[in-house]
């Protein structure tokens, strides 16, 4: 059996996804180390895997996007703090590597500077996306803005024009912030994310078609293995939940700090009175929302979400991968509300496949949400049909499967030198 380092991005968003994936792994007697935010390590013991926080350097570089007043401001803070933690990365994983001397690293796609420390290694490894990636595919337009696919010389033009944006506001500083890195490394320059990814071997990606573009081709590097849908064990759903006698909306903001809170206030005023009760989560704080619950709503901070879509029959999100798919898997139609990162993007391809509605944040109001809401609990149809094509993509198996073919493809090593 093999050892695994997984290296995440230290947020729960994203170190949930590899949970899903890791449990798979280590079902199946592989050995599994992991290095992620400090409040996850304890998580990731109890699930049995070995777990360090990162450098904290590293985590306390978080993006304050939640205070950007555009689109691309937003991206300008990210692509910041991905590039400003790239160089501890480095370092970082290869004080990993030093100490459980891995026969394959799994990366975060968002560790820009972990996966340069990965390119320079003779261990087998991959890239794990928990998002929709950076990854640029004939026929589909930039990512970021969520425009929807345009054929013809008029999608071309404006998707050229999209692309002189991007350029400006994700590659170059990209480029700036990682050049020094990879030079440090030995390692060529790259032009921009889509270059950097697919310096990996292999990329595994968290959804599956039809909710990915039906002529998205990411090349055979690249596999589509379906939601990585985890809960923390031992969960357990509050007691006032199992007391709720009608049809359940869900509605969740994001766990990482942004500027969604008004959408929890705008469902609670949208769906008072309707024939529902709305069960609205606020990981990142409930605030004074909790002051506007209605007769027909319960307000909380995090709780299980598995045991709210057993009898939910919309949910209304800001657009998060993790439970847009996680509903969508269970055939449940969304209303998503994207407001930054990469919600523009989910909401598009939500928006595409017909598996629920999107509204734009800048367009929010009470009235407009009940529309949307209610539009989107027509489409349980093409929600059906995303749940099943994610479950032929095989899920964790799958990415499994894929992880274990790189261990077997790589030469022999002397596993006393973990520097390989």
């Amino acid at each position: 059996m093999a050892v695994v380092l997984a290296y995440t991005s230290p947020a729960l968003g994203h170190l949930f996804p590899f949970c899903a994936l890791l449990t798979e792994l280590s079902s199946r007697g592989h050995e599994v180390q992991v290095r992620t935010l400090a409040s996850g390590v304890h998580l990731c013991r109890r699930l049995g895997f070995g777990a360090h926080r990162v450098d904290p350097r590293i985590e306390a570089l978080q993006s304050d996007d939640w205070t950007a007043g555009s689109a691309l401001t937003v991206v300008g803070k990210t692509v910041e703090t991905l590039t400003g933690r790239a160089g501890l990365e480095v370092a970082d994983l290869r004080t990993a590597i030093e100490e459980v001397a891995p026969d394959v690293l799994l990366v975060d796609a968002n560790c820009w500077g972990a996966i340069s420390a990965a390119e320079t290694t003779t261990i087998p490894w991959l890239i794990f996306s928990p998002f929709i990636p950076y990854l640029e595919s004939p026929g589909s337009p930039p990512f970021g803005p969520g425009f929807a696919p345009k054929p013809g010389w008029l999608g071309r033009l404006r998707d050229n024009g999209a692309r002189t944006v991007t350029r400006a506001v994700f590659d170059r500083p990209l480029r700036r912030g990682l050049d020094p890195v990879r030079a440090a490394l030995g390692l060529p320059a790259v032009r921009n994310a889509d270059d950097l990814l697919r310096r990996a071997p292999a990329i595994l990606v968290a959804t599956a078609k039809p909710f990915e573009y039906p002529h998205t081709d990411w090349g055979d590097s690249v596999h589509l293995i379906g939601p990585a849908v985890f809960e923390p064990p031992g969960s357990v759903p509050p007691g006032w939940l199992r007391g709720i006698e009608r049809p359940v909306v869900l509605v969740t903001t994001s766990s990482v700090r942004q500027a969604d809170t008004a959408l929890a206030d705008a469902a609670l005023r949208a769906l008072d009175g309707e024939p529902v009760h709305v069960v609205a989560t606020l990981p990142a704080g409930v605030g004074d929302v909790a002051q506007e619950a209605t007769r027909n709503a319960s307000v909380t901070g995090f709780i299980p979400h598995s045991a709210v879509l057993e009898r939910a029959v919309c949910v209304v999100t800001h657009g998060g991968m993790g439970i847009t798919q996680k509903a969508l898997s269970r055939g449940i139609p969304v209303c998503t509300v994207p407001f930054g990162r990469d919600q523009f993007e989910v909401a598009r391809r939500v928006h595409i496949a017909g598996c629920g509605t999107r509204l734009p944040a800048r367009r929010l109001t009470a009235a407009r949400l009940r529309d949307s809401v209610k539009s989107a609990m027509t489409m349980t149809a093409g929600a059906r049909a995303v749940a099943a094509g994610f479950a032929a993509a095989g899920g964790m198996r799958h990415g499994a499967d894929v992880v274990e073919r790189q261990i077997a493809g790589s030469r022999p090593r002397d596993r006393a030198d973990p520097r390989r």
